[in-house]
């Protein structure tokens, strides 16, 4: 293969970190389409930048494990896709090794039709069973939530933007990838309402009202970084350290992490809560005040409302309350 490919593929591929592209070694023992074809799935059919990296982790391990084991794709076939996955077990969660599966059946599938592979050794291979009816993100109560707001200095721009932030995923249940995707354009108002679109996986996006509480806090970050103007720009950005000037980079999740895990520390929470939790906190709240599962499915853009019901906490305090009646 041409090196003019490779380097083409390390631009288009755009993965997270700016990871460097290596071939793994039976792909490159194959030839010339087996390198193409490899680099060719990764480019075309997948375009979430984390979904490839993820799928791409999956497919190059179980690629190094056999050329371990002395196998070449020529090789490969059930029995050893299963031993693999067992294997795995010993290691990983079952969510991990079923996500594994999808990516290493997904790469193979591709391999097949481009003639590259007679067949698809993941085809036969049961993936273990897992079924999960209550979700493990950790919640806020109501209180909890308004406990964390009210802690932010708000003096401060840093202040301003985390609260913005930290409100547009508790009122929007909204992920925080969506949320820092956002432009300034993608937050307007229409009639006597603001608006927020949010920016979902797949390139979607979706339009949900802004609480009246979501829209204060951000108008108040607008007017004082003056990006209002701006509407092309980032809405969340980096403040770099010490400062108090915004720059134009647009915040990363792993920044709105740190910034999770840094305001909830200071204001003596959980040090479990993530971002995915104001997501399932604003649905548990929602629900516990008369809300509707379907209504909270579409807020939430969740294609079905058994997704939406994992994020529905409210029976952990009625067993907890249930347990209390233990009186001894």
């Amino acid at each position: 293969m041409s090196n003019s490919l490779v380097e083409l593929s390390q631009t288009s591929l755009a993965l997270p970190n700016k990871r460097a592209i290596v071939l793994p070694t039976l792909i490159s023992n194959a030839g010339s389409p087996a390198e193409q074809r490899y680099l060719e799935f990764f480019a075309a059919s997948i375009r979430n930048p984390n979904t490839r990296g993820a799928y791409m982790t999956a497919v190059n391990r179980f690629l190094a494990w056999c050329d371990r084991q002395s196998f070449t794709l020529a090789h490969l076939q059930p029995l050893v896709v299963a031993t693999y996955v067992e294997s795995l077990l010993q290691t990983h969660s079952i969510p991990t090794v079923k996500q594994h599966m999808a990516a290493i059946k997904m790469f193979f599938d591709d391999l097949v039709m481009g003639q590259v592979c007679p067949r698809n050794p993941c085809h036969g291979v049961r993936a273990p069973r897992y079924v999960i009816k209550q979700g493990k993100t950790p919640v806020l109560t109501a209180q909890q939530a308004k406990e964390l707001l009210a802690s932010i200095d708000v003096t401060t721009l840093i202040g301003l933007r985390d609260r913005a932030l930290i409100g547009a995923m508790v009122y929007s249940f909204a992920r925080v990838g969506a949320v820092v995707a956002m432009d300034v354009e993608d937050y307007w108002q229409n009639g006597k309402r603001c608006w927020l679109r949010l920016h979902e996986k797949g390139g979607k996006h979706h339009e949900v009202p802004a609480h009246h509480n979501a829209e204060a806090y951000i108008d108040a970050y607008l007017e004082a970084t003056g990006l209002a103007g701006e509407r092309k720009s980032p809405l969340f950005r980096t403040i770099p350290a010490r400062t108090e000037c915004i720059s134009t980079r647009r915040m990363h999740r792993r920044d709105v992490l740190a910034m999770v895990k840094r305001r909830c520390l200071a204001a003596g929470l959980p040090s479990r809560i993530c971002c995915h939790s104001f997501r399932a906190t604003g649905i548990t709240v929602y629900l516990s005040n008369g809300g509707i599962l379907e209504k909270a499915q579409v807020i939430a853009a969740h294609e079905s409302p058994r997704t939406t019901r994992l994020y529905d906490r409210r029976a952990d305090e009625i067993s907890l309350d249930e347990i209390e009646r233990i009186l001894i």
